[in-house]
């Protein structure tokens, strides 16, 4: 029932202008950490962990800017439904030196591995990579509970070419598609159980991370691209990248690991409050 009211509403969001768009952003922020108080609590002490050097008058400015800019990209989210081509490569561009990766990739027919974060828009990026690049783009989800809601997020995730990966169905399909070129993105800071996890310290905490990544390059043997996507301003985002490794088989175990987490830690760090802050990073503890 919800879902059939909640549907008009957010079609009509997502056909709003941008200016009215954000001036929504500012209320629903207005409610949601002065009033709601969403999660303020895992958000404020996962900025003290992973921050111990600031002051707590810059932990609450950091917490207040994230709160800001999760209530816009929730909104940048839905306005996926509506947006047309050109806008959307408008608000959410691939820098010329990422593109030249996927260029010569493509050229050399070679299949990769993008790895990225919670960090910027990655919903749009991944409308901005299937109307750039010449590689289809699969993209790793893991289905959310409620059915319907499911299906729009899918319907939004897939409207400029994307293709979806179950999370529990990864390396079967990737093995299915060796044929294909393409590239297949790993959003990789999500909380993988404590047993198989490879540990490391992130953001000053003793943190696991999900080997898959790692593991599936070096079985399928593909190099591994390291992706941000940085605010530029508020409503526009560059999509940058750099090759993380050309060679996978020669890694050691859990080097690649080991540099996209470095890596998207060095982007947190610059730009703090672009990152969702509000996930609970950190409740698995190592064994």
């Amino acid at each position: 029932m919800v879902y059939y009211i909640g549907i008009p509403f957010i079609y009509l969001l997502s056909l709003l202008p941008f200016p009215v768009l954000y001036f929504i952003s500012w209320l629903i922020y207005g409610l949601l950490y002065y009033i709601v108080g969403y999660r303020k609590a895992v958000v404020m002490e996962n900025l003290r962990n992973s921050f111990p050097q600031k002051s707590e008058q810059e932990i609450k400015a950091i917490c207040k800017a994230y709160y800001r800019y999760l209530c816009d990209l929730f909104l940048e989210t839905f306005k996926t439904l509506t947006i047309s081509k050109e806008a959307m490569l408008a608000h959410c561009k691939m820098s010329p030196e990422a593109k030249a990766i996927f260029d010569k990739l493509a050229a050399d027919k070679q299949s990769a591995i993008l790895v990225l974060g919670h960090y910027g828009n990655w919903e749009w990026a991944g409308n901005t990579f299937s109307l750039t690049c010449n590689q289809q783009l699969y993209v790793i989800y893991h289905p959310i509970g409620n059915k319907n809601f499911d299906e729009l997020m899918y319907k939004m995730r897939t409207r400029f070419g994307t293709k979806l990966i179950s999370m529990k169905n990864t390396y079967k399909e990737m093995l299915g598609q060796k044929a294909e070129l393409n590239v297949t993105a790993f959003i990789a800071d999500q909380t993988p159980s404590s047993q198989n996890a490879y540990w490391t310290t992130f953001l000053n905490q003793d943190t696991p991370v999900f080997r898959g990544t790692e593991t599936i390059a070096k079985k399928l043997d593909r190099p591994v691209v390291y992706m941000s996507i940085d605010k530029v301003k508020r409503g526009y985002y560059v999509m940058n990248a750099e090759m993380l490794c050309t060679n996978s088989t020669a890694m050691t175990e859990g080097e690649i690991s080991e540099l996209h987490t470095r890596r998207l830690e060095k982007d947190i760090i610059a730009r703090p409050e672009t990152w969702l802050w509000s996930h609970r990073r950190w409740k698995h503890k190592r064994s």
